[in-house]
């Protein structure tokens, strides 16, 4: 199995498509990257931007540049000895227009008999032998604008293809809805009546079965081309966690693809381990990157900090939070599981779909693998029986039908017990991910995918406990910093936890934003600060659109689905307030002024370790670059290739760039890590922990790989307030060195911490003995 020493990110659109991104690759060679990793490239709804809502899984998206420029890319960068990653999804397919997903016409045609019906996840009894589509407005029940045009029906600009024989002439467009398979209803019935499986609780992505043979085989059947025409090296699989049974997937992944290596987008809680019989070699990076982030905190400001921005206990909130999801946007889901139950359980309906709901509030991890995580499951229940002890006893019914194992080893698995682990991952990420992470705002640099925001720093000493583990139990595991997923960009969140380091003064200057633009949300009124502060300089629109969709997936002052007009307007004044109010202006200029280049130490810092330590590290499009995005769509903007290559032309003539707004430091740091992982992997076989000593020995975190060594700078605005390096040294182990970055050469003993980092805040060195 080909396996690579590092990746990176691209994301594939009409904008940047297949040839364009075959166009950079020789930077990417240049850059000293080994993989390109392609987000999807199957069909998609026209127009997406993103290719998750694939809607033709036989074909390369034509949008993207086709079969064709695949083709190109992938002999591209094999003929520049990179490998090729691919990102693909098989839980659930793009339905928004029926016209362009040819599975979908045929089963909304076709109904329970239609030769798609099993690829999809539709309760036909619940619909009284229909599919429910939620597309309908307000007020419009009775169909009024339902239109027949050119043997579809239509409504505004969705259009429905018609079964085979449904029509007759004279008929109108409400008659031959009525003998369809499906049934237009009010897009607000989706919370508790639709019948088919979502992705989360979007509407426009129906759940795939790819647990059936001719369902995975059909909708891998491109994917298993490239495979056998060596176009690809490797897969990254979407969300494996909506999916029946992901370890029985992942087999029949493995015999698809030969072996190849695989990375699953899988969300690991805190102590949580990925199952040992997946046949896949690690997870994305989302838990890489939570660890990395903490490690640059200071947990002295987590007190300040959490003054400023008052909220309940996280577990609390999360468990709050995810109980509105369950009776919220996935009530559907927890009726359909109510459904499931044994009449024979003797379980009152109401009580029953109250406890599901409840368990899947109470849920401590994404999901189980039964018989995997039945510990989860018995933790869920005794956590509900805390919170609900009137429903003891429906619980404990439900713990036996939850998990048929209890009844003895080779108990058959029941679709009630499946469908429920499906399910508890849909109101996690819901609950905790886009919405509690945007109303628990101490520090918004702790609000990632796969983080938990409760947990506020790590020591530098658990730091190397948990790489030297990672070493041993997952070294082809990616690590990540910045992906289409996060919240916030890399160097956004760098600079966001400097204000770790000075709480106290933070919460004056945001006591002062608040009086100047109050908002009557105290909460969010500290993540818009923070992200005008993390990211600033950004546009106005940029800010806007952050806010807006960060306002509404908190679900507090105002909603998606009814927003709170007042509290918005307020809300766009402060934005707008940060560009036109010369006190609010001087405020966050001010702040930014201050905090900037310790962020960019920590950018630095942080970037030299993901790229150094054990696992496989990713570069997501542009991040060579400071990286100042919000969350998506804005983090999925164009990336100038052009300047990035200039600059990395510009280097090659030796010069060692200022840490400044230029980011060719940053550009520096990270090509010459990629290549020296790359061309040297014999330098990074191992991991043992560097000692520090003196005044400000935790200032520093460094490891040696096997050769090469590790060193960055922790907390740069506390040790400067400390009075600097003073006596620090770094205790390098016996030999030569020289750094990759600046050329600068040690010896193997006390080496004064100051020397090292004379003129970067990270060094890497290489022993020069090294084999």
């Amino acid at each position: 199995m080909r396996t690579p020493k590092s990746t990176y990110r691209l994301q594939i659109r009409s904008e940047f498509d297949l040839t364009e991104a075959a166009a950079v690759v020789p930077y990417l060679r240049d850059l000293g990257v080994d993989w390109v990793y392609l987000s999807p490239v199957l069909t998609a709804e026209q127009g997406s931007g993103h290719g998750y809502d694939v809607t033709d899984p036989t074909a390369v998206d034509p949008e993207r540049g086709g079969r064709d420029a695949f083709v190109a890319l992938s002999d591209a960068a094999h003929a520049a000895g990179l490998g090729v990653l691919v990102d693909i999804v098989p839980n659930h397919l793009g339905v928004q227009t029926p016209s362009q997903n040819q599975w979908w016409s045929a089963l909304l045609k076709g109904g329970p008999d239609s030769p798609y019906a099993e690829a999809f996840d539709v309760d036909w009894e619940a619909g009284g032998g229909k599919i429910r589509l939620p597309v309908l407005g307000d007020g419009d029940e009775e169909l009024s604008a339902l239109e027949l045009d050119d043997g579809e029906l239509r409504y505004y600009d969705h259009r429905f293809p018609i079964a085979d024989g449904s029509y007759e002439t004279g008929d109108t467009a409400q008659t031959v809805h009525a003998r369809q398979h499906y049934e237009l209803v009010n897009w607000r019935r989706a919370d508790s009546e639709l019948n088919y499986r979502r992705f989360f609780g979007v509407n426009t992505l129906a759940g795939l079965r790819v647990e059936v043979p001719r369902v995975f085989d059909e909708s891998h059947s491109e994917i298993r081309s490239w495979f056998e025409e060596s176009l690809v090296d490797g897969l990254r699989i979407d969300h494996p966690d909506g999916l029946a049974d992901p370890a029985g997937y992942l087999d029949r992944l493995r015999e698809l693809t030969g072996g190849a290596y695989v990375l699953v987008e899988k969300i690991l809680e805190p102590g949580e381990k990925l199952p040992t019989d997946w046949a896949c070699e690690g997870t994305t990076g989302y838990d890489a990157l939570a660890d990395i982030d903490r490690l640059f905190v200071d947990p002295a400001g987590q007190a300040p900090l959490e003054r400023t921005a008052p909220a309940e206990d996280f577990q609390v909130m999360i468990h709050g939070t995810k109980r509105g999801i369950a009776d919220g946007i996935l009530r559907s889901e927890v009726l359909r599981l109510n459904r499931l139950i044994p009449a024979d359980a003797g379980l009152d309906a109401d009580s029953a779909a109250d406890a599901i709901a409840e368990l899947l509030a109470c849920f401590p991890v994404y999901r189980s693998y039964l018989p995997g995580g039945a510990g989860y499951l018995e933790d869920a229940v005794v956590a509900a029986q805390v919170y609900r002890p009137e429903l003891a006893d429906t619980l404990n019914t439900l713990h036996q039908l939850l998990n048929p194992y209890l009844a003895g080893p080779d108990a058959p698995m029941t679709e009630l017990a499946t469908r429920f682990q499906q399910t508890s991952g849909m109101v996690m990420a819901k609950g905790v991910e886009d919405t509690a992470f945007y109303r628990y705002n101490r520090l918004t640099s702790l609000n990632e995918v796969g983080a938990d925001p409760s947990i506020f720093s790590i020591t530098g000493v658990e730091m190397h406990n948990r790489l030297l583990r990672r070493q041993r139990d997952t070294p082809l595991s990616m690590t990540a910093l910045s992906t289409h997923d996060t919240k916030r960009s890399e160097d956004t969140r760098a600079r966001i936890s400097v204000l770790s380091e000075m709480a106290e003064d933070w919460a004056a200057v945001l006591g002062q934003l608040e009086n100047a633009a109050p908002l009557g949300d105290p909460a969010f009124s500290s993540l818009l600060w923070q992200a005008m502060v993390g990211a600033w300089p950004l546009s106005r629109e940029r800010a806007h659109a952050y806010v807006e969709k960060a306002s509404r997936e908190a679900d507090s002052s105002t909603h998606w689905t009814a927003p709170n007009e007042a509290f918005e307007e307020l809300m766009h004044a402060a934005v707008d307030a940060a560009y036109d109010n010369p006190a609010v202006n001087a405020l966050v200029t001010d702040m930014v002024a201050k905090i900037k280049g310790h962020g960019w130490s920590n950018s630095l810092s942080a970037k030299l370790l993901q790229l150094t330590m054990p696992g496989v590290p990713d570069v997501y499009q542009g991040s060579e670059f400071w990286e100042d995005s919000l969350v998506d769509p804005d983090n999925r903007r164009p990336v100038d290739f052009e300047a990035r290559k200039q600059s990395l032309v510009d280097l090659a003539f030796g010069a060692l760039p200022a840490v400044d707004e230029s980011a060719v430091a940053k550009l520096l740091v990270v090509s010459r890590a990629l290549k020296l992982r790359r061309d040297r992997p014999e330098l990074f076989a191992g991991y043992t922990a560097v000692t520090t000593t003196g005044a400000a020995a935790e200032h520093i975190f460094a490891f040696d790989r096997g050769g090469a060594l590790t060193l960055v700078t922790r907390q740069p605005l506390g040790l400067e307030r400390r009075g600097g390096w003073r006596d620090t040294a770094v205790i390098l182990p016996d030999g030569q060195y020289s750094c990759a970055i600046t050329g600068a050469s040690f010896s193997g003993g006390p080496v004064p911490a100051g020397t090292l980092f004379e003129t970067y805040p990270v060094a890497l060195l290489v022993r020069k003995d090294a084999s």
